[in-house]
């Protein structure tokens, strides 16, 4: 009997430290694949900003590096001012509206083109005070103040229109006039997405944007890409020659994250504001824009402000300024009555000079307010 118990006890001793060697196995092996994701994503971010490094200048305000790019008119010069101020969206860079408008823009207008806090190569502090719109904003004009920018014409999309609102209301003395492109003005009903609340967790998030965010990034981009633009074609090379994947950094990723999940409360909280903003506002939207929905958004702000044209593209998506970047240019220049002179003389001059060859318009339609629409993440 006392060596069936004996035998017994070493059994269990045996079961007990192969369980102990399995786990310990475990632990290892989960160590390694973490330090090899970590790897990846080091080895990767260093990939990305080498191939994508900065193509501006920069602008130290309040402890924050702003990276800045001037294209077309000088300071000055006949029909710089108003300047027109290029806001990107969320998960991007200045270099999506630069591929978009910059350069069509910069043969008759003085053209900035800024990573907004914590995006492309921009700087960003801790802490969400500067998640807020209003703050980008402030940050930004104390910027376009370093460039001698006196007023301008805010283009914003999506987020970027978030942005352009709350500037035109904390500004308006130096705001002439607001092109807003798929913007987000509204609350809406929907989620930021999984991956946005994740690297919010404590613990949990840190971990995720230093080990999966990369290669599962990576992975999904090309077909986020494509849903963004639908039901337009993605431009071709547009990942590279946007820089879209600066947003796989993790500082960048979590910046982005906290934008997105903090908006809708901001907007809340702007919306009562909107009567009192008096600046010329062209508002351009897609009839096929399933991200941000035009209903909520676009007609919602068309009938509030006091001084806005509401511009439907019939058959476009959430990427209007790639769709029919003439649209924006024509609205651009509503606004601007002294480039619209210009352009005009150019035209003139052309046609003295050789044969000239117009330009399609854009076709547009109007659409009622009440059309359905399928409100999902702003980007």
């Amino acid at each position: 009997m006392a060596g069936t118990h004996a035998q017994v006890n070493r059994l269990s001793g045996c079961n007990w430290t192969g369980n102990g060697m399995l786990a310990t196995a475990s632990i290892i092996l989960f160590v390694v694949v973490l330090g090899l994701l970590v790897a990846m994503t080091m080895f990767g971010v260093s990939r990305i900003e080498a191939a994508h490094p900065p193509a501006g200048h920069f602008i130290l305000v309040d402890g924050v590096r702003l990276h800045v790019a001037e294209l077309g008119l000088a300071p000055g010069s006949p029909g710089a001012e108003p300047a027109v101020v290029l806001i990107h969206g969320a998960s991007g860079n200045m270099e999506d509206m630069r591929l978009a408008l910059g350069e069509k823009l910069a043969a008759s207008h003085r053209v900035i083109l800024i990573d907004r806090p914590g995006h492309g190569w921009s700087s960003r502090p801790s802490g969400d005070t500067y998640a807020s719109p209003a703050y980008q904003a402030d940050l930004v004009a104390k910027a376009l103040e370093q460039l001698n920018v006196r007023r301008a014409i805010l283009v914003g999309h999506s987020w970027g229109g978030a942005f352009a609102t709350a500037y035109a209301l904390a500004f308006p003395e130096r705001t002439a006039g607001l092109v807003l492109l798929s913007a987000v003005t509204h609350p809406w009903p929907g989620d930021p997405g999984w991956y946005n609340n994740l690297v919010s967790l404590r613990g949990i998030g840190p971990l995720f944007l230093r080990t999966l965010v990369y290669p599962l990034g990576s992975f999904m981009i090309d077909g986020v890409s494509r849903s963004v633009f639908e039901p337009q074609a993605v431009p071709p090379d547009y990942v590279r020659r946007a820089a879209i994947r600066l947003v796989l950094r993790p500082k960048t990723f979590f910046a982005n994250a906290r934008d997105l999940a903090l908006l809708r409360n901001f907007i809340a909280a702007q919306v009562p504001s909107y009567a009192g903003l008096r600046a010329p506002t062209v508002i351009i939207t897609g009839d096929c824009d399933t991200m941000v929905s035009p209903k909520i958004n676009a007609c919602a702000l068309a009938a509030t402000l006091p001084r806005a044209k509401l511009v439907f593209l019939k058959g476009v998506g959430h990427m209007p300024h790639h769709a029919a970047p003439e649209a924006v240019a024509a609205a651009i220049d509503e606004l601007a009555p002294a480039q619209r002179t210009m352009r005009r003389a150019r035209r003139k001059t052309t046609r003295l000079l050789g044969p000239y060859r117009p330009v399609p318009a854009q076709a547009r339609a109007r659409h009622a307010g009440n059309q359905s629409q399928r409100p999902l993440t702003p980007a």
